[in-house]
């Protein structure tokens, strides 16, 4: 009788721990567990260099996402910075309508300078004017992030 009385806790528990299983957020690409502990690294980005990588999983905020079909996202992160994400393999899309939804990504983190004509196609994905588009004249080194899951708010 007490095997019976305790499955209702664990069952319990393991809702409140997953958020792949919560209602509030709706997973994307492959499922993941947050860390325990910290569950998400607000530094991976101070000991990287370019072309490093590092296995991650960070939280934020979308701030921008492609217009065309959610093949990419802008994350504001809780440290101030903003990290580019792209999916792994393109293997999944996050819906275009994404903007301040709250999102924990799991995937790999790295530093990348990125060439004016990426930039600006980027932007063009974003609706950006022709004239914002075309403001864009140098490399810019940036955050970035292959997501291979995600969970978002929504």
């Amino acid at each position: 009788m007490k095997v019976f009385n305790i499955l209702p806790v664990i069952f319990l528990l393991f809702q409140i721990t997953t958020y792949g299983q919560n209602s509030d957020f709706q997973a994307y690409g492959a499922s993941f567990e947050l860390e325990a502990g910290s569950s998400v690294d607000k530094t991976v980005f101070k000991n990287i260099a370019v072309n490093d990588s590092i296995a991650a999983q960070l939280s934020g905020t979308v701030s921008e996402v492609c217009k065309s079909k959610g093949c990419w996202m802008k994350v504001d992160l809780e440290t101030g910075e903003q990290v580019f994400v792209k999916f792994k393999d393109y293997g999944f899309f996050v819906p275009t309508d994404s903007e301040n939804n709250q999102v924990f990504l799991n995937g790999l983190a790295f530093l990348e300078e990125v060439s004016v004509d990426e930039q600006r196609h980027y932007a063009e994905d974003a609706g950006k004017s022709k004239e914002e588009v075309e403001k864009i004249t140098v490399p810019k080194r940036t955050y970035r992030f292959e997501a291979s899951g995600v969970l978002m708010k929504e």
